[in-house]
């Protein structure tokens, strides 16, 4: 007597196939958070080479450019330490990467350009003359993020030499996402700027204070899901 077919299930030939999709999916996903952060810094990257390059062909005088143009040597420190440290830095976001040498080598390269960056732009605070869209608000904002982030890299790696990784994790993450602020600030600004050509001050201010507000933010938000899932 026979019996019908049974129905049929998962083949010897598809099994093996599981772990290597589920393995390329989590690729995939973990270089989803530094290909955006890459991208974002290629807005102060860009920006940062423009005036380079503006500042290396005897450019003409205008209002927008004096400050740079009479005291260049902060500008250019600013921008390159800028430029390697975000660039650098959104690889610090891959999982597997900090799990390696490799994190702990970039680190001693990014400890630098971030005090660079946090220095350079308190520098160029406390000396350029302000320029007319700007505010005394955002002058004050500027000396509270250069500060904290100065600070939060001094904690990270005081963290980092007592094996404090989570405590080194969450300040380092801060003093990043302050460093990154000119690329959502452009993002919010930038878009607005095309269609008006120009900003008012308050506008102008709105906008920058919010880039810092917003990256801030979503900083604290990354550093409390590491928590809740037991990761530094």
């Amino acid at each position: 007597m026979t019996t019908p077919d049974a129905a049929p299930g998962p083949t010897a030939a598809a099994l093996p196939e599981t772990a290597p999709v589920q393995a390329r999916r989590r690729a995939r996903h973990t270089w989803l958070v530094p290909t955006g952060l890459l991208l974002l810094a290629l807005i102060p990257a860009l920006g940062g080479s423009a005036r380079l390059a503006e500042l290396a062909s005897d450019p003409v005088l205008t209002e927008e450019n004096a400050r740079f143009v009479s005291q260049p040597l902060p500008v250019v420190l600013h921008v390159v330490c800028v430029t390697v440290y975000s660039l650098l830095g959104a690889f610090q976001f891959v999982p597997s990467l900090r799990r390696r040498r490799w994190h702990r080598w970039a680190g001693r390269v990014l400890a630098p350009a971030g005090v660079g960056v946090a220095l350079t732009g308190l520098w160029m605070t406390a000396f350029y003359d302000l320029p007319v869209k700007d505010t005394a608000v955002v002058n004050g904002m500027r000396y509270l993020v250069g500060t904290t982030m100065l600070l939060a890299i001094v904690l990270g790696v005081r963290a980092a030499l007592r094996r404090d990784l989570a405590t080194h994790s969450a300040w380092m993450t801060r003093a990043y996402a302050l460093a990154m602020g000119a690329g959502t600030q452009g993002l919010l600004l930038g878009p607005l700027v095309l269609v008006t050509g120009s900003l008012d001050p308050v506008t102008n201010s709105i906008g920058l204070t919010a880039g810092w507000v917003v990256n801030i933010a979503v900083a604290e938000w990354v550093i409390h899901r590491r928590r809740l899932r037991g990761h530094g």
